[in-house]
């Protein structure tokens, strides 16, 4: 999905990806010219004898809506711009509303699934998912897919659960974005830095979720150098050594230290909130921002907040409007409603361009 400012910088890094062993690759026509350079990539290296077909698993995506007819000729469209007349894995692409999952449980996309499996124009179906845990649960307890993509990181553990509730299923368990939405783990401030050392924060988190038995992470490489991680990790599934155990025990006292008496642990006590703040989103950020120095990263997430549709969140601390219904349930007697007015003091600023809007 980055590789997409020339045809040459993609073959590169698909190239890269190969060496390094990587043999799934995933996109979708939302990611602008992707699915076309990628496609002409892979023909690029099948024309030189580097690639075989049947040594590739290849994912693309279809956004949930519309007829079965259109959902179809979407999908042939991105076999063609892949040069390929079957994708093993077709996710639906953001399953984040109980709409859209209507959609696909019981409407039209009900249907284009059937016809596309049975004409065998795909291998598998799967979705990926930003919604709430509710919906995800009912989407894996459906029996409509074979493998799921969910955002599970390092940093934020929530949907830990379900994952190995998918797993348990034998379902496939995709990590979205462990590097940047997980925290820009890419471009670490100093103090994570220390906080995960020996190890750097990106390793500590690929190495957190290959332990939980994840099955594929997602690389969103621009650059060869991008994937050094993936060649170095490649056979490191597994349980975690002592050493990174004490690495990651280490990275959450020291934040917590650093919160003292304002440490939330996550526990979704606090909601429902009738004003539909997410509380514990907003303050896993502001935990992120004091705790470890990821301001950068906290701050772009907060900002997307009411921008990103059913994408991520919608409403923003301001929302808050201090009735106090949450303070009673929090086992830790945090004053909610004061670190949510901090938190928007502190990660509200000017929004950015998403990298797909």
């Amino acid at each position: 999905m980055r590789a997409v400012d020339s045809l040459e910088q993609m073959q590169a890094v698909v190239w890269a990806a190969l060496e390094v062993g990587i043999n799934h690759l995933e996109t979708a026509p939302a990611y602008g010219p992707a699915e076309t350079f990628l496609g002409q990539a892979l023909r690029h290296l099948s024309e030189q004898g580097s690639l075989e077909r049947q040594d590739l698993v290849l994912t693309s995506k279809l956004l949930p809506g519309g007829t079965a007819p259109e959902g179809q000729q979407a999908v042939q469209a991105s076999l063609q711009r892949l040069g390929v007349a079957c994708m093993d894995n077709l996710a639906v692409h953001g399953l984040n509303t109980p709409e859209q999952l209507a959609w696909v449980l019981h409407g039209p996309g009900s249907e284009l699934l059937d016809t596309l499996l049975a004409e065998g124009l795909v291998g598998q179906v799967g979705f990926s998912s930003h919604g709430h845990n509710d919906l995800i649960k009912r989407a894996l307890d459906s029996g409509r897919f074979s493998f799921c993509s969910l955002h599970l990181h390092l940093f934020d553990q929530e949907r830990l659960l379900l994952a190995q509730r998918a797993l348990a299923q034998g379902l496939g368990v995709m990590a979205i974005s462990p590097a940047d939405k997980g925290g820009r783990l890419q471009d670490p401030p100093p103090l994570l830095v220390a906080d995960c050392a020996p190890f750097a924060p990106l390793q500590l988190a690929y190495r957190f979720l290959l332990s939980q038995g994840i099955s594929t992470l997602t690389l969103g490489a621009t650059r060869p150098a991008d994937l050094n991680w993936a060649k170095q990790l490649g056979d490191a599934a597994g349980p975690l050594s002592d050493q990174e155990r004490q690495a990651i025990e280490q990275l959450h006292r020291a934040g917590r230290e650093r919160l003292g008496n304002e440490w939330c642990g996550q526990c979704r006590a606090c909601l429902p909130c009738p004003q539909q703040v997410p509380i514990p989103a907003l303050l896993r950020l502001r935990q992120m921002a004091l705790g470890h120095g990821m301001e950068a990263f906290a701050t772009e997430r907060y900002n997307l907040i009411g921008r990103a549709g059913a994408w991520w969140e919608q409403v923003n601390a301001q929302a808050c409007l201090g009735c106090g219904e949450c303070l009673p349930r929090c086992p830790h007697s945090l004053p909610i409603p004061e670190l949510l007015a901090d938190t928007h003091r502190r990660l509200s600023a000017a929004p950015r361009r998403r990298l797909w809007d």
